[in-house]
């Protein structure tokens, strides 16, 4: 076994990746990315145990969430870029250490291994590997651990862009240190780190509660949008991922440079704020899901900013690789990496605007517009229309079809169930996994389009607030005994935070897929399906007459 590593939902046979990552991560990135946890880890513990003398530093949350951030599948290839975050983790742990010892009257505090050791960096890689995901070597317990880790690893990026923008909980900063820092402790039972698994689900509906209220305040809410799916004939910079700053960044830099902007798969939901419709020269939004990008990369022509995952490796045969470009926790060898901000500047965009304008125009892969922009806001104000046309019969269902897509034959799924649900159903949805069925002529219940995309996949927390609103609207006790249904996609740990959310507040039956998550255990497992009535997808047909009931 060279490495081991089951965090995503192409892991291998659905056991785990042993010898090279489905996603194309090799051992020693493997490797490096177990050590980083685990340092993050120790600084996670005397972060903690510094709260219990009054002591908090932000810095330390900050640093945390980037560390997890870039461990995120698809998100960061450079394994020179983990060997320096290590160190610098190890010198910010030893700080906090000192600090703590400086403090405290416990002279018998007993520090994990994770606070204590010192090694040369050319033991990372060893190291790492002694120190991964079968360090814990109770099944359940692992699956436990890993479960919150994970969740944890969504609730940072989104804590993280929250952070870009200036806004903070520090409630919640001091839950992940707490939370981390508990993966590192053999005293916990099965019950003590299944309540924090659900805990986990509870803060990460904060974080996106506090994600949406930053983007929102800071770009406006985002309204109904028809988008372009064609090309112009200038030259342009296609976006990808999530962090809306760096477009907006991009955009204010590039107006008048006579090129366009194109959004691309996660950095859709861009078009639908307010704050970015006045910029003439954001286009539209180019190609589809992020697993396409290897082909639509290359007839792009023009330079790709990489603001988040997914980023997939290149084949041999691309040739874009000059005019890739990374920011923020993303990185690939050999791609330009554009610096984070210095004090209150903005990033420097200049390099791939000035490389853009010696491109030639993208070649046009499909043309029409899709429509997207249903912010829960957005929704709640249609809420007596909405209400009246449940009332009236016209929308017997509504379907939560959020989540991730994927490179699996089998997801074609979702397609066909988009396909199959009568036409008085109504599918909600976030996330890439539209992309499975947001270009299907799917047609309107009463001038209500049968396809609502809230956005990004943070903004399923929309989701969460309409069904939760439409509770109340019906005088329900139950959320539950609402008309909705959940038929859910995940890929990566940004999806499991959701998932956890909507556990959390108490949402049942759950369908999900294309597989439930490997790093469930059978009693793991067996207890969040026996508790919240999660369940395999199984097939279009059968699910579509389950989920209508």
């Amino acid at each position: 076994m060279s490495m081991f590593c089951y965090q995503c939902q192409e892991t291998s046979r659905n056991q785990g990746c042993t010898i090279r990552g489905v996603c194309g991560k090799s051992p020693e990135l493997c490797h490096l990315m177990d050590l980083s946890i685990y340092t993050m880890k120790g600084l996670a513990f005397v972060s903690a145990k510094l709260l219990e003398h009054n002591v908090y530093h932000r810095e330390d949350a900050i640093t945390i969430m980037q560390g997890l951030f870039r461990t995120i599948t698809n998100t960061n290839w450079n394994e020179e870029q983990f060997k320096l975050s290590i160190s610098n983790l190890i010198k910010l742990r030893d700080k906090r250490k000192a600090e703590l010892e400086a403090i405290s009257k416990d002279r018998n505090l007993k520090y994990p291994e994770a606070v204590l050791f010192h090694i040369s960096v050319e033991e990372y890689e060893s190291f790492g590997a002694q120190v991964g995901v079968l360090s814990s070597e109770n099944e359940d317990i692992r699956s436990l651990r890993e479960t919150i880790i994970y969740g944890l690893k969504g609730i940072s990026a989104y804590g993280d862009h929250s952070a870009v923008l200036g806004y903070y909980d520090d409630d919640l900063n001091q839950f992940i240190y707490k939370a981390l820092a508990a993966t590192l402790d053999d005293t916990l039972s099965a019950e003590q780190l299944t309540k924090l698994v659900i805990n986990t689900g509870e803060y990460a509906v904060k974080v996106m509660e506090l994600l949406d209220h930053a983007n929102t305040e800071t770009y406006g809410v985002p309204e109904p949008t028809k988008v372009n799916l064609g090309v112009g004939n200038r030259p342009g910079i296609l976006v990808s991922g999530h962090d809306l700053k760096d477009l907006a960044e991009l955009l204010e830099q590039s107006e008048g440079a006579g090129i366009d902007i194109y959004t691309h798969s996660e950095m859709l939901p861009a078009n639908y704020y307010p704050a970015f419709k006045k910029f003439s020269h954001l286009y539209g939004n180019y190609g589809s899901s992020w697993w396409y990008q290897l082909d639509e990369f290359e007839k792009f022509n023009g330079p790709i900013l990489m603001t988040t995952n997914c980023l997939v490796p290149l084949r041999k045969e691309n040739t874009y690789l000059d005019r890739l470009y990374t920011t923020g926790m993303t990185a690939y060898p050999g791609a330009t990496h554009i610096p984070d901000r210095e004090s209150d500047k903005a990033k420097d965009f200049s390099t791939i605007i000035a490389q853009a304008k010696k491109c030639p125009p993208p070649i046009e892969l499909e043309n029409g517009t899709i429509v997207g922009g249903f912010n829960h806001r957005t929704i709640l104000s249609m809420a007596d229309q909405i209400i009246d046309a449940v009332k009236s019969g016209k929308i017997k269902r509504f379907v939560v079809m959020a989540g991730c897509d994927g490179r699996m034959p089998g997801r074609q799924y979702y397609t066909e169930v988009a396909k199959k649900l009568p036409p008085d159903a109504v599918i909600l949805t976030a996330g890439c996994a539209k992309y499975r069925y947001i270009k299907l002529n799917l047609g309107e219940i009463d001038g209500i389009p049968r396809v609502l995309d809230a956005g990004q996949c943070n903004d399923s927390y929309s989701l969460a607030v309409i069904a939760l609103k439409l509770k109340e609207a019906f005088g329900l006790e139950d959320i539950n005994q609402l008309p909705i249904a959940f038929d859910i996609a995940w890929y990566e740990q940004k999806a499991v935070a959701v998932l956890l959310a909507l556990l959390s507040l108490g949402f049942k039956n759950i369908r999900l897929g294309p597989t439930l998550p490997a790093f469930l255990s059978p009693n793991v497992a067996k207890v969040i399906i026996d508790t919240f009535g999660l369940q395999p997808i199984t097939n279009p047909q059968d699910d579509v007459k389950a989920i209508i009931g």
